[in-house]
């Protein structure tokens, strides 16, 4: 997830059909652990363009929160495998 800022799946709702190729510009990071050799990251910049404000300014797109069902597994058993 994005630093916080998506922490639910996101469901595709706008209707538009095809493959789109974009760039979008944020001044955040990307979640996880810097690499070995970045040394200590900067704090944040709280001045700076969140990801939702980027998709938002740049693409034209509102991410909104709302209940819906989600495709999940449910294992309700293991066995152990049995010799042939």
């Amino acid at each position: 997830m994005l630093a916080g800022e998506v922490d639910k799946p996101i469901v595709d709702q706008t209707g538009l059909a095809g493959t789109f190729d974009y760039t979008i510009q944020w001044n955040g990071r990307l979640p996880g652990p810097p690499p070995p050799d970045a040394g200590t990251p900067p704090p944040p910049d709280p001045q700076a363009t969140t990801f939702l404000q980027a998709v938002r300014e740049q693409l034209g797109l509102k991410l909104v929160s709302a209940k819906g069902s989600v495709r999940m597994l449910v294992i309700d058993r293991v066995e152990a495998p049995t010799g042939n």
